[in-house]
């Protein structure tokens, strides 16, 4: 895609000491007390995580088959080009996959790398695709391969991971989410973008905030919270309720102020002292 602020992020990524490092995700993580206790995953939560991730995404797919089916049908009749979209991410331990999504542009097409709520490049289905998250649907086989889980750390570009690479290596030791604590903050985060500069606002404003949520996940992650995460994602996908993430504990609940994003744009409470 051409977009010349992405370019510029890749070749910043790309020179001094920014690439991104692979990461023994079972290696305890050098810091201060409470990033070691809480970094590193059990084997029994990883095996339980594993079977939630199967039961949820099995029955997810089935219930979800003839949307998928609609979905896939949509795309072919409106527009030619592939059904899918493949994104380059960077998932557990530093290691790069394919992320899949429904192909929501037209093919052919240039633009900023990061979207908008009304792009123009969407087609009319892509546009309904990105609006309801149906977009997302074909990550439940990246969580059957293994490169996702459920509940976990959006997986980021690796432009943008390379330009934070310490930082990210707490978050690159828990597998990648298609939900989380981030995902539910951002929920809109296309419309608070700035259209003019997405890359940069993106990079100077969103991502850190995002990486706070993730390294919060990463420290305090149980199959409790991962429960929690899933309950409310289906309160804010299907019920399209707005879900507050406290910053401090990642606690969850519904906003109940007036529909407004602050000056960070960010969907969340302070923590109660």
């Amino acid at each position: 895609m051409n977009d010349p602020a992405y370019a510029s992020v890749m070749r910043l990524s790309s020179s001094g000491e920014s690439s991104v490092k692979k990461v023994d995700h079972d290696r305890p993580l050098e810091g201060n007390p409470s990033q070691r206790k809480t970094a590193v995953t059990s084997a029994a939560l990883e095996t339980a995580a594993r079977l939630l991730d199967i039961l949820v995404a099995g029955s997810a797919l089935l219930l979800l088959l003839p949307v998928f089916g609609g979905a896939a049908l949509a795309i072919k009749l409106e527009s030619r080009g592939p059904v899918f979209y493949r994104c380059r991410r960077v998932g557990l331990g530093g290691r790069e996959f394919w992320m899949l999504k429904f192909r929501k542009m037209r093919t052919g097409v240039s633009g900023p790398a990061l979207t908008a709520v009304d792009d123009e490049r969407f087609t009319r289905v892509g546009s309904i695709l990105a609006k309801s998250k149906l977009d997302e649907i074909p990550q439940l086989w990246n969580v059957f391969t293994r490169s996702m889980s459920l509940v976990g750390p959006r997986p980021e570009d690796p432009a943008f991971v390379a330009l934070r690479a310490s930082e990210y290596e707490q978050i690159l030791r828990v597998r990648p989410g298609i939900t989380g604590l981030s995902q539910l903050a951002f929920a809109r985060e296309m419309e608070i973008l700035d259209p003019d500069d997405r890359i940069a606002d993106y990079v100077r404003r969103v991502l850190p905030q995002k990486m706070r949520l993730d390294q919060l996940y990463a420290a305090r992650r149980s199959l409790l919270m991962d429960v929690r995460v899933l309950w409310w994602t289906v309160a804010a996908v299907v019920f399209k309720r707005e879900v507050a993430v406290d910053r401090s504990t990642g606690r969850l609940n519904l906003r109940r102020r007036p529909r407004s994003l602050g000056s960070e744009g960010l969907q969340v409470e302070r923590a109660v002292p």
